[in-house]
């Protein structure tokens, strides 16, 4: 005999069952790090939300914001006493000396002195430094005047301070993009301020697509290519959002610290395919820094990056060129 007294109280059951084997599209907005972030996963209910994310760029922040005034790295860049990391602060000084050597000093994350000297940093300056200024703040300059061992950060000269900005935004999404995996998502997009990571394919086995921006002939920012990825990252540097104007001279955020001027090459944008978003973010401004040339013969030797460069050919106008590999990025 058929208990149909049963079989209803287990109806909801099965309904639910069915309805949770379907992957659904979840999206997070939200604002951090001075920029605005998107967070798209695949998944059978709504397991991370915005107040996961926000914590987690909450503690990022605690250790590595130069604009919260109790940070770690405020507390490092205020005293000439050693002080010991926390496993954020750790992981990207690690990374930076690798890339720091790898690009035999053009990435330095000891450049915090010049870019408030030049209008870039919390403190408001009213005025550009001289070369005497910058000729000074070049000595509180370089990554050999730290020491980082077992956890200990020290620095050689008092006058050193560190600003992890050209990395730590990359750094920030991985953490994301591992705590999505950590809890069991294997198809997401995580974006904080255009810098991105992914794990595809879609669940219909679609690869990830995402649009690749820089400027127009007119400076406006577009988008010019469009890449199809299942796994990886990308992150991009330009100097044409982010500039102070002084007359008809656009001043870049970006500064070089070997000069102590702001860049002032061909670059106009370089967009950075790799593993990791920490490794493309960390080498995208220092191919920012280097001529064309150089910039794609550093990248074609290095099996791990792949770039996209935007540029001002020498009639002024504006062309991009792709690396092999990224070129195979690209959608017809």
């Amino acid at each position: 005999m058929v208990n149909y007294k049963f079989l209803l109280l287990l109806l909801p059951v099965f309904i639910a069952y069915f309805f949770k084997n379907e992957l659904s599209k979840y999206e997070i907005h939200g604002y951090a790090q001075g920029t605005d972030y998107t967070i798209s996963y695949y998944a059978y209910d709504k397991i991370v939300t915005k107040g996961n994310i926000d914590s987690l760029l909450n503690e990022i922040d605690l250790s590595m914001s130069l604009y919260k005034k109790g940070s770690l790295i405020n507390q490092f860049n205020n005293t000439d006493q050693e002080v010991k990391t926390d496993r954020f602060i750790s992981e990207v000084l690690k990374k930076s000396f690798e890339i720091n050597k790898d690009t035999k000093g053009i990435f330095d994350i000891t450049v915090e002195p010049l870019v408030q000297a030049w209008g870039f940093g919390p403190k408001k300056e009213l005025k550009e430094p001289d070369s005497a200024e910058v000729k000074a703040i070049l000595n509180c300059v370089g990554m050999q005047n730290l020491i980082f061992k077992k956890g200990l950060l020290r620095k050689l000269k008092p006058c050193i301070k560190i600003d992890l900005n050209g990395i730590a935004q990359g750094y920030s999404v991985d953490l994301v993009s591992s705590y999505l995996e950590q809890r069991g998502i294997k198809h997401y997009i995580a974006e904080i301020g255009g810098e991105i990571r992914i794990l595809g394919p879609k669940p219909n086995g679609d690869p990830m697509k995402i649009g690749i921006e820089g400027p127009d002939e007119n400076g406006t920012p577009a988008i010019r290519h469009v890449v199809a990825l299942n796994h990886g990252a990308i992150t991009t540097s330009g100097n044409y959002r982010k500039f102070h104007q002084n007359g008809t001279k656009k001043i870049s955020h970006l500064i070089n610290p070997k000069t102590g001027y702001p860049l002032n090459n061909e670059m106009i944008s370089v967009t950075v395919y790799a593993h990791d978003a920490i490794t493309a973010d960390g080498y995208d401004n220092a191919l920012m820094a280097m001529h064309l040339q150089e910039a794609i013969k550093f990248v074609e030797h290095r099996k791990d990056l792949e770039a996209y460069f935007v540029y001002h050919r020498k009639d002024g106008k504006v062309a991009d060129i792709l690396t092999t590999g990224f070129k195979k990025l690209i959608t017809p």
